[in-house]
């Protein structure tokens, strides 16, 4: 399989577009190439893309030199990584058992109101208080 391109379409307000064609207009390309500018760079930052007036462009550069990298990275520990893939697993096993679960109640809710008009109920309390003539026994 090749490598696809998509289309991707939105909305935005008539300030907004008129703003994003005089971008355009100033970098001399189409209202197209700033998108897929811009989705190039988002991708290839992960998503983390900051979208700053160029007179602080020189200013921010500075700051971040001088400070940590954007986006702030952190080290996990592979052990840790591995419990929180442990544990996403279980969750999907309980999801799944839980799903089975529900579906056996059902199930056996079906069974119990087709077969709730064929038999009667028989309640413990009914069958003590009725028969007092036979004896009564007790364990232990």
């Amino acid at each position: 399989m090749g490598n696809k391109n998509k289309t991707i379409s939105f909305r935005v307000n008539e300030d907004s577009f008129e703003t994003l064609r005089e971008i355009a207009e100033e970098r001399d390309i189409s209202l197209s190439a700033v998108f897929r500018d811009y989705v190039d760079t988002l991708v290839a930052h992960d998503g983390q893309v900051r979208v700053v007036p160029e007179h602080e462009l020189k200013q921010l550069q500075q700051s971040e030199e001088d400070s940590e990298s954007f986006p702030p990275k952190v080290k996990v520990p592979k052990s840790f990584i591995r419990e929180h893939e442990r544990l996403e697993l279980e969750a999907e096993h309980l999801r799944e058992q839980l799903e089975e679960h529900k579906g056996y109640v059902n199930y056996l809710r079906e069974q119990l109101e087709a077969h709730d008009d064929d038999e009667e109920v028989i309640q413990l309390e009914d069958l003590d208080a009725g028969e007092r003539d036979e004896p009564s026994f007790r364990l232990g």
